[in-house]
């Protein structure tokens, strides 16, 4: 390939850090090829006094490089995994699910709290409603304040609010090195993840062979085969990042056993269940596990969550 790859990014010091990663792995593979990275500020960089839940989520960190690489300007947009809406639009596709960090969620509380140790009626910042209803699942008591901004902001703001904690993506806070910070990692029993959590992945135009043959040895198998499987479950229940909704798949062995989790924003309605199947059925073990919880009233959940948000 002659021509110089435009790899598009969003400006944060978390989207840079994993748009470096993806073309130092590519400048590994094809040590002649020319690379540039583009970095842009989406919507979901510049809206950051207003909760997500109220702006819509659909494509908010991803729309503008999404329409920079239909117009050409860029050759793939490197995404992360959790940020990607379900349908991509027309004449985009994914080129790669990158191998995937630790997929969880995680405490820091600058008093060294754990979940369990939180004192009643504590205060613990998250954006998500998903970690919300989790967290409320597990302990009604606690106070949940709404959080917006990058990670530095983030940790700024705990403590201007002398917040007793904030639940973070645990891949973020690794990524950027700021693993002593943690004082717990949330285990899956309390808290499910968001859908490809934990993942890095690539976004190309769904008819550039030349640059989806550049990705393939990027794209890590595990973690395809997991997250097709939750972006499946996801896809069905028709829930954006702003729905209560988690998910996580694992390979393990020849199976691929899927978790998903429906809770009402109070956490007081929580339907979970876990499926197993076989890997290279993962979109339809997804769109299984949804039906299992649409039967079991997962959709008046949503119903209600979709009023009230």
């Amino acid at each position: 390939m002659s021509k110089t790859v435009r790899v598009g990014t969003r400006d944060s010091a978390l989207a840079m850090w994993q748009t470096e990663w993806v073309v130092t792995q590519l400048r590994k593979l094809y040590p002649d090829l020319g690379l540039e990275i583009v970095p842009m500020k989406t919507q979901g960089d510049k809206i950051l006094d207003v909760a997500l839940a109220k702006i819509g989520d659909k494509g908010l960190f991803t729309k503008e490089l999404e329409v920079a690489m239909l117009a050409g300007k860029i050759d793939m947009a490197v995404h992360s995994m959790k940020d990607l809406p379900t349908r991509l639009p027309d004449g985009l596709a994914l080129g790669a699910i990158c191998v995937r960090e630790n997929p969880g969620d995680v405490l820091i509380s600058p008093k060294g709290y754990t979940l369990a140790t939180l004192p009643q009626g504590a205060k613990v910042a998250t954006s998500s409603l998903r970690r919300r209803a989790q967290l409320l699942a597990y302990r009604p008591d606690l106070q949940i304040v709404d959080m917006r901004g990058n990670l530095a902001t983030r940790f700024r703001k705990m403590e201007e609010q002398q917040l007793d904690g904030m639940i973070l993506a645990a891949a973020g806070v690794l990524r950027l090195g700021w693993q002593e910070r943690i004082t717990q990692y949330i285990p899956f029993e309390i808290s499910l993840p968001a859908v490809g959590q934990g993942s890095i992945g690539i976004e190309i135009r769904e008819n550039d062979e030349e640059i989806k043959e550049l990705l393939r040895p990027l794209n890590d198998r595990a973690a395809a085969k997991a997250i097709l499987a939750e972006r499946a479950f996801l896809r069905k229940l028709e829930g954006g990042c702003q729905i209560p909704i988690g998910a996580y798949g694992v390979l393990q062995g020849e199976q691929l056993i899927l978790q998903g989790v429906v809770a009402s924003l109070d956490g007081q309605k929580l339907i979970r269940k876990q499926i197993n199947g076989n890997p290279e059925a993962a979109e339809e073990l997804g769109e299984r596990l949804a039906e299992l919880m649409l039967a079991e009233g997962a959709d008046r959940i949503l119903a209600e969550v979709r009023e009230l948000s």
